[in-house]
């Protein structure tokens, strides 16, 4: 019997105008967009519509731009009657948690778009400007990835694993001249591609700390339901729906390594044999191909996609 999971992208996937085309068609999506600004007291939604890129970019407007879109593409579907089917698993990339989050009903929108701009300030001033950095390396195994972090790393330099994307690609992270010094030596061991990340903080290290501690407390100000999907969470790559585990996967999520690789493999063993990304980019069904080859994948981030996403769904029951 086939199984389904929604998974929702995290920062990295913004660009300017995305969802333009759904806000203007879709009132459903429109309602949710409009509503931005009211609820943050910011004129973000300008800048996801219209930009400009580098405002868009800051950190603590991405994050709940990402989630914003991402969540209003998922109601436009509901809406639209296009989702004929319920998601047996529920996860997101780093930020895409939030959403996955709010999907599944633990979280409300209302809460969760405050909350991810103040995770994404907290982030951003954790660490000052041009003293971190992030690359995804390529090519090069995991296991020798980490080796690599050791040999190099230390508490005055820390360079740590971020994120197990995929069995060839590892995300490193901490302090800029540790990681550049993992990067060059990677680069003389085989590694086929390394990519600097443009991005205003090393996400997912134990530099983020204090952004963590901060958070915390707006996470005990924060009321979460019992989840209507199972998520699988990014620091442990197990199964949740207790309202309980959330605060805590969301506290230990910003210093610790996003485990992406595993948590699909674990999916895979589940039955899971179809995987719908919702929000803009397709970056998570292109890491999705390389750990679970047989996976069925479908992104939803243009309204010319929705035309297909019936028969993808469709194709579920056929193997059930």
């Amino acid at each position: 019997m086939g199984k389904i999971a929604f998974i929702f992208p995290g920062q990295g996937a913004q660009y300017v105008g995305m969802g333009k085309d759904f806000y203007d068609k879709f009132d459903s999506f429109k309602k949710i967009i409009d509503r931005v600004n009211e609820i943050l007291d910011i004129p973000l939604k300008e800048k996801i519509l219209n930009g400009p890129t580098e405002q868009l970019t800051l950190t603590e407007n991405t994050q709940p731009a990402v989630l914003s879109v991402s969540y209003a593409v998922y109601a436009t579907l509901e809406e639209e009657g296009l989702l004929n089917i319920e998601p047996d698993f529920v996860l997101g990339h780093s930020l895409g948690e939030y959403t996955a989050l709010v999907v599944s009903e633990s979280l409300k929108y209302e809460d969760a778009l405050p909350l991810v701009r103040d995770r994404g300030k907290f982030m951003q001033e954790a660490v000052p400007a041009d003293v971190g950095a992030m690359a995804a390396i390529m090519g090069l195994a995991p296991s020798r990835v980490e080796a690599l972090c050791w040999e190099e790393g230390g508490e005055d330099k820390i360079v740590v694993p971020a994120n197990y994307n995929s069995p060839n690609q590892i995300v490193v992270a901490g302090v800029k001249e540790a990681v550049e010094r993992v990067v060059g030596r990677a680069k003389d061991e085989g590694a086929k591609r390394v990519v600097y990340l443009d991005v205003s903080a090393p996400f997912h290290t134990p530099l983020m700390k204090a952004a963590a501690e901060k958070l915390k407390e707006r996470l005990e100000e924060t009321e979460f339901s019992d989840l209507k999907y199972p998520l699988l969470a990014n620091v442990d790559a197990r199964i949740h729906t207790d309202k309980n585990d959330v605060p805590n996967l969301l506290y230990f999520q910003i210093f610790s390594p996003v485990r992406w690789q595993q948590s699909i493999e674990l999916l895979k063993n589940e039955g899971v044999t179809h995987f719908l990304e919702i929000g803009p980019g397709r970056t998570l069904v292109g890491l999705i191909r390389s750990i679970y080859p047989e996976a069925k994948l479908y992104n939803v981030a243009k309204t010319t996609q929705l035309k297909g996403v019936k028969e993808f769904l469709d194709s579920v029951e056929k193997d059930a």
